[in-house]
């Protein structure tokens, strides 16, 4: 199951870091399989207010619009109906991505400059209306990254739910696990149901034939509601989980069953015949149509749900056609019931359905949580659908569910099985946190009632797994065979190893392993020079066959051989990278020398499977994957330098990477004679470091501080450099200030052309200056802004783009 980190923290204050976290949840018995970071596939878009909407002069279907982020103003070129002034609009700049590798670029438009572009939510991936510009919160700010106002980024765990476990089948049934592991309590989400006078008894009833199999049927009624597109918080907690956003009421039902487990259904009232809904066993060989449009043939145990005169639902499985939420659906009646977890399990089964509401029903769910459910997402739809309730609720409940209670737990039985000394108050603290209800019973007897959500335990032994799971299985003393054993010490090259694989798997990257052993010829295709070292190859004394007959000097020998074999398959698009050893021969008597190294190779199209996306991989998106790698490894004071080029690398599209001093490895693009050579008609892009050296400078502590709760000044400037110049050479200079007020530099434009000399570029930087004492005036901002714009100009002989003219 999908679960969203963000959607957890609206139930349990969360400390810890994702990976902590799934480690206590995957210790406690609920194993997260993965934990996976989401991030919008846009950049560069922000929060823009529309100043005016005008007529373009030159077309009748467009508009230009003045725009402003806050900051400053702009205008766009729009060919969407649905905007005004006063309108908050997503705005993507020049220099901004969109979904399908799109480049905002300024543009002219029918002789009218456009700079930016106003976008829909499926120009965003955000969503699928693609209808009109999307529309935003008027009282959003201009100026903030959408990212960021919409609250976007997410991680989400995959987390393993066995069989027994139905109550963590939703997000607050992990909130409760992750509240009772950490000594947190469980925030549950407030229902004001605001009624109107119109009774739900008096225009629909509910009549349950068979309450062996459904014990339970409640329902509400919303009027008046206004079908559409959810929000977009809801969108993003739907797709979180991996559901698809349909529409308002169909999406609500969808969240309140991740949020509470409790899997609802919609029926479009006017459908249901004479207002009723009946709950009975199909008829053998029933006919009904369900929500995705299959016709089926029913056996005769099937639980319905039917209206007056016809099925409308299989019950606790799917709806049916004949009564879905439509366009113009203006009354809901809002099911909630609890079936018997047998009859679904045989029936989904049977009808090979196995969807997410079956899933659930078939492993019990909590019978007690039926009309809460039914509330909250009730009151959801009243608000998202801007609906009336009507008064009071229908609550069918024939066959009450037995609860078990008062199951006796020993203090003595408990120490017996886990092995280990916990004490009273402990024991009874884990249980109080899980939900459930303790009275002591006797001198290390206690009587525990489990909360009903919590099915799966009926006896002591199930109680004492509680308690053991919550307390640690790691604080439980292990019993070892008296033997002598060697101490494991911890191997930080293999932890080094371990987090490049994560990282790079988390960027979209495959993990290939290749021979160590490889032919002459190999070496030979790379054209090294006379001198270079890797032609001094390790030779194997009795190799198997030639083409395993030398060690590898480099590692990306393998990395190409793969791409040609892949090529060769029909598969050009690569993201690949390896671990390993490469080797070079020493001076007689002296061992090979033998490297850890790290490579990686792209080629191809940046996405695949996408026929109208163009865009193949660049120097930049390995220059960004390494970027990534070092962040997370935080390692510091890494430079890229182009003056100094590996001979595979094509010069001028190619660099070497330090660390410090210390040359690290290489990464571009190959050598265009080296692929002529080695018969590859594509670009590729590799890089290779040295992972011996990336372990003497890892850190293991980690420093942080306050952020400030004081606002930044920024200021803008370009410089007019020599085109040779690298912007990492005016950082070096800025950072040769050491000036504790400037928080942050970064470049906000490269530009060559008119207005700029030959062989010459802007670089335009934004400086911010941050206090975390006190507010910054624009005066003391401008001491310190002077004092290093002066310093680069001084040292770079740089010009300040819009002054050039004066100081002439």
């Amino acid at each position: 199951m999908l679960v969203s980190l963000k959607w957890l923290k609206d139930y349990v204050d969360i400390d810890l870091k994702a990976e902590k976290l799934a480690e206590r949840l995957t210790m406690s018995g609920l194993e997260v399989e993965s934990v996976k970071e989401i991030f919008p596939e846009f950049k560069g878009v922000v929060t823009a207010k529309i100043i005016s909407v005008k007529p373009h002069p030159n077309a009748d279907k467009l508009s230009l619009c003045e725009v402003t982020d806050g900051s400053k103003k702009y205008l766009v070129v729009c060919g969407a109906k649905n905007i005004k002034a006063g309108d908050v609009v997503p705005l993507a700049k020049v220099g901004a991505t969109i979904p399908g590798g799109y480049t905002i670029k300024p543009s002219v438009l029918r002789g009218e400059t456009s700079e930016g572009m106003l976008c829909s939510e499926a120009e965003l991936a955000i969503g699928e209306d693609a209808s009109g510009i999307m529309q935003l919160p008027k009282n959003m700010k201009p100026g903030k990254p959408l990212e960021k106002a919409l609250d976007l980024e997410d991680t989400v765990f995959d987390i393993s739910i066995t069989p027994n476990r139905a109550d963590c089948l939703s997000v607050i049934g992990i909130a409760r696990e992750v509240a009772a592991l950490t000594g947190k309590k469980i925030k549950m989400p407030k229902v004001n149901i605001k009624e109107i006078s119109e009774n739900i008894k008096s225009l629909a009833s509910v009549k349950i034939m068979d309450a062996e199999l459904c014990p339970r049927y409640t329902a509400r009624m919303i009027k008046k509601v206004k079908i559409g597109p959810s929000p977009v918080w809801l969108k993003t907690r739907l797709e979180a989980c991996g559901m698809r956003a349909i529409n308002n009421i169909v999406d609500v039902t969808n969240f309140v069953m991740l949020e509470m487990g409790q899997p609802l259904h919609a029926f479009d009232f006017r459908y249901l015949e004479k207002n009723k809904i009946i709950v009975r066993k199909s008829k053998k060989n029933e006919e009904f149509i369900s929500l995705d449009g299959k016709s089926r043939k029913l056996a005769d145990e099937t639980l319905l749900i039917c209206d007056g005169v016809k099925p409308v639902a299989i019950g606790g499985i799917m709806g049916g056609l004949n009564s879905e939420v439509k366009e113009d659906t203006a009354i809901i009646l809002l099911e909630s019931a609890y079936f018997n977890p047998v009859s679904i399990r045989r029936s989904a089964r049977k009808l090979a359905m196995p969807t997410e509401a079956a899933f659930r029903f078939e492993r019990g769910i909590d019978p007690e949580g039926v009309v809460k459910a039914l509330n909250r997402a009730t009151q959801l739809i009243a608000e998202l659908a801007d609906g009336s309730i009507c008064k009071n609720y229908i609550d069918e409940y024939p066959r009450k569910i037995r609860q078990v209670k008062n199951i006796k737990l020993r203090l003595e039985q408990v120490r017996k099985i886990t092995g280990t000394q916990i004490s009273a108050m402990e024991v009874t603290k884990i249980l109080r946190n899980l939900g459930m209800r303790t009275t002591r019973s006797g001198k290390g007897i206690y009587l525990v009632t489990p909360p009903a959500f919590r099915v799966d335990i009926t006896r002591e032994i199930d109680l004492i797994e509680e308690i053991v799971r919550i307390y640690g299985f790691d604080r439980v003393p292990a019993s070892l065979p008296n033997v002598s054993v060697g101490e494991l010490l911890p191997n930080s090259h293999l932890k080094l190893e371990d987090n490049i694989r994560k990282i790079m798997n988390g960027m979209g990257f495959s993990e290939v392993i290749n021979y160590s052993f490889i032919a002459p010829a190999s070496v030979d295709s790379l054209l090294f020079p006379p001198e270079d070292e890797r032609l001094n190859v390790v030779k194997i004394n009795n190799p198997l066959t030639e083409e395993q007959s030398v060690m590898r000097p480099t590692i990306i020998t393998g990395l190409l051989d793969t791409l040609k074999k892949n090529i060769n398959n029909g598969y050009a698009n690569l993201k690949i990278f390896e671990l390993g050893c490469s080797f070079l021969h020493e001076k007689h008597g002296k061992l090979p020398k033998e490297r850890n190294m790290f490579a990686s190779l792209i080629s191809g199209k940046k996405m695949e499977n996408l026929w109208d996306y163009k865009s193949n991989v660049d120097f930049y998106d390995l220059k960004g994957c390494l970027e990534n790698i070092f962040y997370a490894l935080k390692l510091e004071n890494i430079t890229f330098k182009s003056d100094v080029v590996d001979t595979l690398l094509h010069p001028g599209k190619s660099c070497s990477i330090f660390l410090g001093d210390t040359p690290l490895g290489y990464m571009g693009e190959i050598h265009p004679h080296i692929l002529e050579n080695i018969d590859l008609k594509q670009v590729v892009y590799v890089f290779e470091i040295n992972t011996d050296i990336l372990e003497k400078h890892l850190k293991d502590e980690i420093t942080y501080r306050d952020f400030s709760r004081f606002p930044a000044i920024t200021r803008d400037v370009a410089f007019i450099v020599s085109r040779d110049m690298e912007a990492d050479y005016i950082f070096n200079i800025i950072s040769s200030f050491k000036e504790d007020l400037l928080e942050n530099v970064e470049i906000f434009d490269i530009y060559e052309g008119k207005g700029i000399p030959e062989n010459a570029k802007s670089v335009g930087l934004r400086f911010s200056y941050r206090s975390a004492e006190r507010t910054l005036t624009d005066g003391e901002a401008n001491i310190i802004h002077d004092k290093i714009i002066r310093g680069i100009v001084d040292v770079t002989k740089a010009k300040i783009r819009g002054e050039e003219n004066q100081e002439e």
